[in-house]
């Protein structure tokens, strides 16, 4: 009599009985390509869908996507299209070969909307960095498709917006930040009311660093990231606590509470990736180590949870998990985070440009570190202020806030 294994090997994935298609927006960042690797492991252990890259976007990384694009075509199959956001690198495409010899290529940033809205594509994870990825995500939310959301400029922006057509389409909005991922999971679908949503910080770099350090950091020493490995961008924004800052307004939108029921608190050791304090005191936390493949990967599969190739949290070896206050003096990003998140409007559009601008800045050595917030400030303070923008109202105060971020800088760089 032969034995039946307990946990016997999926089927090859050609035989599964579901196909899910997926488009990953800004495939050639770290999101991107640890999406890639999600689903290369998910065609290993499911079995019940075959998971395929049916397109793929970077900007004008040509050898990235494409590498990216031979790799997938291994385990899912070879994508159906290539996006190429910046159309200037037309010039340099050629005609792809082997497994993607039939893989179509498009450029210009209209073909992340198509790509978004397509309607084999049943999962979009958004995954490009700042405002550029707003117009792709809210295709794919007016598509009512699965959107695993890495992208939080696309609430920070237009969060009311976002929500009311969600509802409209009946879109799935499910986060890949960690902390956001963290609170779903604590939440789930819990009748039981929250009293409060923490939101934990590793506390970047500066999380020690005096006033006066903080101002003469340098890019190089902003940079330096002690837990997550990240892109520039999103590491400055981590730095001076921004990241976290615009991470209180897409929860303030993600989970429909209000400003005064989310908190921040520092937790150096990334691993309580954040909390959710009930009516009755009850705090729920959700741990593990630091990797993004486990958020990723839930997004996609919810609410199915199979094995996943993120470490698991070591329980023989002794941890110290400690939570600290936030100092919203050196870190004053927080305190501006949380003004948007309780105004709403256009608040947040024109802090996201304003600091996505200041921060460029920064990197470019034309202001200091502690002038970013303080651009931001100003930029917000002097802009007209409307309560239910429309979507071109938003564009049009991006514009704006982007230009007078780069003369406000000018005057305090």
């Amino acid at each position: 009599m032969t034995e039946t294994p307990a946990n016997p090997p999926p089927a090859d994935p050609s035989t599964r009985p579901g196909v899910q298609n997926v488009a990953v927006l800004g495939a050639t960042g770290s999101i991107g390509t640890a999406t890639a690797e999600v689903l290369a492991h998910l065609n290993r252990v499911d079995d019940r869908y075959r998971w395929r890259l049916w397109a793929a976007s970077g900007h004008h990384n040509v050898k990235g996507l494409t590498d990216l694009a031979r790799d997938a075509a291994r385990f899912g199959g070879p994508p159906e299209r290539l996006v190429f956001s910046d159309p200037t690198v037309q010039s340099s495409l050629r005609n792809l070969e082997g497994p993607l010899q039939a893989t179509e290529q498009r450029w210009g940033p209209e073909e992340l909307v198509g790509a978004a809205s397509h309607p084999e594509v049943d999962v979009v994870v958004a995954a490009i960095v700042g405002r550029a990825g707003l117009e792709s995500t809210l295709a794919a939310v007016e598509s009512g498709k699965r959107v695993a959301l890495a992208n939080k400029e696309t609430l920070v922006v237009a969060g009311g917006l976002v929500q009311e057509r969600s509802r409209a389409t009946g879109a799935q909005l499910l986060p890949v930040d960690s902390e956001h991922s963290a609170i779903w999971q604590c939440i789930a679908d819990s009748p039981n009311r929250v009293r409060r949503l923490i939101l934990t910080a590793s506390g970047g770099p500066f999380r020690t660093a005096t006033a006066a350090q903080m101002e003469a950091a340098t890019p190089e020493t902003a940079l330096a990231h002690p837990t997550w490995q990240m892109g520039r961008k999103i590491s400055i924004d981590s730095a001076t606590m921004m990241n976290k800052a615009l991470e209180i307004i897409e929860a303030r939108w993600l989970f429909d509470l209000p400003a005064d029921q989310i908190e921040v608190v520092v937790h150096p050791q990334s691993i309580i990736h954040s909390m959710v304090e009930f009516e009755d005191g009850s705090v729920l936390a959700q741990l593990s180590p630091p990797d993004m493949r486990l958020p990723i990967q839930y997004a996609l599969t919810h609410p199915r949870r199979l094995p996943c190739e993120a470490p698991p949290l070591q329980r023989n070896r002794r941890w110290d998990l400690s939570l600290e206050p936030v100092d919203l003096e050196r870190f004053p990003a927080l305190d501006l985070g949380f003004q948007v998140a309780r105004v709403g409007g256009t608040a947040g559009a024109v802090v996201n440009a304003a600091n996505e601008v200041a921060v460029g800045l920064f990197l470019n050595d034309q202001i200091r570190f502690t002038d970013i917030v303080t651009v931001c400030r100003k930029i917000m303070e002097n802009h007209t202020f409307e309560e239910r923008p429309t979507l071109s109202t938003l564009l049009r105060l991006d514009r704006w806030a982007r230009e007078e971020a780069t003369e406000c800088a000018a005057g305090v760089g």
